[in-house]
């Protein structure tokens, strides 16, 4: 009777666990994400092609707002973190961005300078409050500069880039995510804003957005325009001209991602190495650079020797 007892409160036990037991395999495979919301749609690529070698795994995006959420796994950023960061974090720098002007299709804006292009000048008239820096006379065009209000990775580049803080661009600051520019930018007639590629182009055709004129920019920093830097339809070719030439007044940085270095996620690691291995062919579909090879390889090296620590 005794052994029967035993054997019952044995196979109890299994049953009791058993569902534990998945249930923390599952948090184990459970993977969260957040960070920087324009990434999202590469994210989503990585995380079907990765999820479909790795069926074990769960990997969610869970949506930046004001702040991030509470819990996350891997964070995803559009500017070079602070050094107090990187002590906590592993950081990895997979792919470029590229911001590039544009304004309402249907502004006397986009109809003069799709034409006539920015000049660093120019640029800093437009976008920044500065009262030393130098006056372009000739615009005389009605415009209406859209940027964000709370901190974020495009407007931190963008104004760094030009030698500026975020705080100093200037126009109407609109909450939330570098999408919410482009709706914004989209209702008004005067408006102009910066932003990625993958929000001024559409990403099948490869053309502007519907209403939407991409800038053109003195990228050789000569003082005018010529027919080639007019060349702004197509989104390949501004690819191209970024990852081959030393291109001026184009804003460009590496979209990093990061991982806590203690107790960090034994999923999450293994997701940023295949990144780290596979990320850089979906790059260019969503209208992000390849990182410098010198750095990638770099950053494969670091990431492998993190990966490797238990």
């Amino acid at each position: 009777m005794k052994k029967l007892n035993s054997l019952l409160f044995t196979a109890g036990l299994a049953l009791l666990s058993g569902p534990f037991l998945y249930a923390q395999e599952l948090s184990q495979n459970k993977v969260v994400i957040t960070g920087v919301r324009f990434a999202y749609p590469l994210l989503e690529k990585w995380i079907k092609a990765y999820s479909s070698e790795n069926p074990q795994a769960q990997l969610i995006i869970e949506t930046r707002t004001i702040t991030d959420p509470e819990k996350y796994d891997v964070l995803i950023e559009a500017y070079d973190q602070e050094r107090i960061i990187k002590e906590e974090r592993e950081v990895i720098s997979i792919g470029r961005y590229a911001l590039l002007p544009v304004a309402n299709s249907k502004s006397e804006f986009a109809k003069e300078y799709a034409e006539k292009g920015l000049n660093e000048k120019t640029y800093k008239q437009l976008f920044f409050h500065d009262i030393y820096a130098e006056k372009d006379k000739s615009i005389t065009t009605p415009f209406t500069v859209y940027t964000r209000l709370q901190k974020a990775g495009a407007p931190v580049t963008f104004a760094k880039y030009f030698g500026y803080e975020q705080q100093q661009i200037k126009g109407k600051t609109i909450a939330g995510a570098d999408e919410h520019l482009i709706k914004a930018l989209l209702k008004d007639e005067t408006g102009i804003t910066y932003t990625v590629p993958g929000l001024a182009y559409d990403l099948n055709t490869r053309k502007p957005v519907d209403g939407i004129t991409v800038i053109p920019v003195d990228q050789d920093n000569n003082g005018r325009i010529t027919k080639e830097e007019k060349q702004v339809d197509n989104l390949d070719q501004i690819i191209d001209k970024l990852e081959t030439d030393k291109v001026r007044n184009v804003p460009v940085e590496y979209i990093h991602l990061s991982i806590a270095k203690n107790n960090s996620n034994p999923e999450a690691k293994k997701f940023l190495l295949w990144v780290a291995s596979h990320g850089e062919q979906d790059l260019r579909q969503f209208g992000y650079l390849k990182p410098e090879p010198k750095r990638l390889q770099n950053e494969k090296e670091k990431l492998e020797r993190f990966s490797a620590v238990k």
